[in-house]
C-alpha cells in the first residue's frame, strides 16, 4: 500500500536534513526512519532535533534499542520534547547494502518512539 491508495494527504519530502530550511511547526506529524547513528555518529539525533522543531502534534521515530536512554535523555533535555515514550520493540534483519556492511545481515533491536514537541500556553516554543 502507498499513500494514493489509502487517499491520505501527505507529502514526502526528501533532502539533506541539515538544510531542509523550515522554520516553525510546519507540518502535524512526522514519521521518519533515520540513520541510526552507527557509521555517522549523531545522524539519528540530527534527524530527531530538526523533527522536534518542525512537527506541531507529534515524531514517530525508529531508533537503535541500545541508544534509548540516549534518545530519551536528548529528545527530553536537549530537544524540548514534552514526552518521549517507546510504544514498542522491533526488530529489524538489515541485509548487507553497502561496501562498509561487514556481515551478510544483521538482526537489529529498534524502538518506535513517539515524542511530542513542547508547547507552553497552547503555542509552540
Amino acid at each position: 500500500m502507498n499513500a494514493e491508495d489509502l487517499e491520505l494527504d501527505i507529502d514526502f519530502v526528501q533532502c539533506d536534513i541539515k538544510n531542509l530550511g523550515w522554520r516553525g511547526r510546519t507540518v502535524d506529524t512526522v514519521v521518519m526512519n533515520p540513520p541510526f547513528g552507527t557509521r555517522k555518529k549523531g545522524a539519528d539525533m540530527d534527524f530527531l532535533f530538526v523533527a522536534l522543531n518542525v512537527a506541531s502534534q507529534a515524531v514517530y521515530s525508529l531508533h537503535k534499542t541500545s541508544t534509548r536512554e540516549h534518545v530519551k535523555r536528548a529528545a527530553l533535555r536537549d530537544f524540548n520534547a514534552s514526552s518521549a515514550e517507546v510504544l514498542c520493540e522491533l526488530r529489524f534483519d538489515v541485509p548487507q547494502l553497502y561496501k562498509f556492511h561487514k556481515k551478510k545481515e544483521v538482526d537489529v533491536a529498534v524502538d518506535l518512539w513517539r515524542l511530542v514537541p513542547k508547547r507552553i500556553q497552547g503555542k509552540d516554543i
